[in-house]
């Protein structure tokens, strides 16, 4: 078993990315070479605005590359909680913005010809208790009733395999309208994208410090300095204390993924018959899908740290995997990984500014197409086109709390692992 990306792996860092030498001044310094810089960077771009993105490995390091490649409806706080914290004509809007960001990355990977094995494949929803049915059901009935959405199909327990060759479910919702990609076929094709555009794209460059200046700021780096107009944060799970307040507002924690080796095409059928990817209603969800070369994805957060040995966390999803799918049985686990998801106190994205600075992150799990939706609004905000966001007039809980994640978060993991088996 290999404890390495298999979507890098798979889709190399490609020799073409269009690097740059850091410069000694730009219009716009982008900390952070993710999905959220780099839809920043290509909306600059297309502004005319000079901008550089800063990071501190290669571009797509991080999250961007990791993750599952699911691009599913709906943000991280539970569209209820939404309706009661902020009204119900907001949620509308938060509610269409997630699909909204759907739509803009089919609409990215199509204008800049990226090929991310993107396909509309949709997601089902599954219920690990009987009583989860129950609410799904209920939710599925307001959402159609309030947001006049009836894309929710409910699959009862009798027709779950016609959606997945599973027996360990109560009954689903499934959605036609999510996607899925290769993340690193994405995020590598972007940053050829904005590079392409005039980009300058510095690698290997921590930025240390910064220094607030008569007309801007000034970024420090191993590289050198940069003197820029303005900044954009955009670290999301690999925020650190270089921006204390922002630091403040989010955490971050450890997904962890699996694969095993390619399946026969048989058993991909009898795994998922549509091609849906999966993802269940515990606290501590495991999400799940074929890969575009066939192999079973098998992710989930398992403990809430980022430092989890890899093998135990292997031993962990296989274990889950195998309740999931018996069928699996035998089939050898080819690669074990993980990445930093972001969370923020309300479970909701942030785009905002603080001490001149902007900042765009706290995506929850959701980073596949809200990263993506999120950095083009930053961007046109910082290129002028843009003047608000719905994510710019919600509050930003913040609490220096947020840098002891290593101190709180086994206590928050041993609470959600209590609910799952109490709810």
């Amino acid at each position: 078993m290999n404890l390495t990306n298999f979507w890098t792996e798979n889709a190399p860092y490609p020799p073409t990315m269009p690097v740059s030498e850091q410069p000694a001044e730009t219009d716009v310094a982008i900390i952070g070479g993710g999905y959220t810089g780099l839809n920043a960077a290509l909306q600059l771009r297309k502004s005319g605005v000079e901008v550089t993105i800063l990071e501190a490995e290669h571009i797509g390091f991080g999250a961007s590359s990791r993750n599952g490649g699911m691009l599913t409806t709906g943000l991280k706080a539970p569209l209820r909680t939404i309706a009661k914290r902020y009204g119900m004509e907001r949620a509308r809007q938060f509610w269409q913005w997630s699909l909204d960001s759907i739509d803009h990355v089919e609409r990215v990977i199509t204008e800049e010809r990226i090929d991310a094995d993107w396909r509309r494949s949709g997601h089902t929803y599954l219920a690990y208790k009987p009583a989860h049915f129950d609410h799904m059901q209920t939710y599925a009935a307001w959402k159609q009733k309030e947001f006049n959405y009836h894309g929710d199909q409910i699959i009862p327990p009798t027709q779950l395999r016609t959606e997945i060759g599973s027996d360990a479910f109560f009954g689903a919702l499934a959605d036609d309208f999510s996607g899925s990609f290769q993340p690193a076929k994405y995020v590598f094709g972007l940053g050829c994208a904005v590079g392409n555009r005039g980009a300058k794209l510095v690698e290997h460059a921590p930025v240390t410090r910064i220094e607030r200046t008569a007309t801007g700021f000034r970024l420090h780096t191993s590289h050198g300095e940069t003197r820029a107009r303005e900044i954009l944060l955009a670290t999301n799970g690999y925020t650190t204390s270089l921006v204390p307040p922002a630091r403040n507002g989010i955490f971050p924690v450890g997904s962890y993924i699996i694969v095993t080796e390619p399946l026969s095409l048989d058993l991909q059928h009898e795994l998922s018959p549509k091609g849906r990817m999966f993802y269940d209603s515990k606290h501590f969800l495991n999400y799940f899908r074929l890969t575009p070369d066939g192999r079973m994805l098998f992710g989930g957060r398992n403990k809430l740290t980022t430092t989890l040995d890899l093998h135990e966390s292997a031993r962990m999803l296989q274990a889950r995997m195998l309740e999931v799918y018996p069928q699996l049985a035998g089939i050898p686990i080819t690669h074990a990984w993980t990445g930093k998801l972001g969370i923020t106190f309300d479970l909701m994205p942030h785009l905002g500014r603080l001490n001149g600075i902007h900042y765009a992150y706290g995506y929850g799990g959701h980073g596949a197409s809200i990263a993506s939706s999120l950095g083009r609004e930053a961007g046109e905000l910082l290129a002028g086109t843009r003047t608000s966001s719905l994510f710019m007039d919600i509050k930003h809980p913040r609490n220096p709390i947020a840098r002891l994640d290593r101190l709180y978060l086994p206590f928050v993991a041993g609470w959600y692992r209590t609910l799952d088996r109490i709810t």
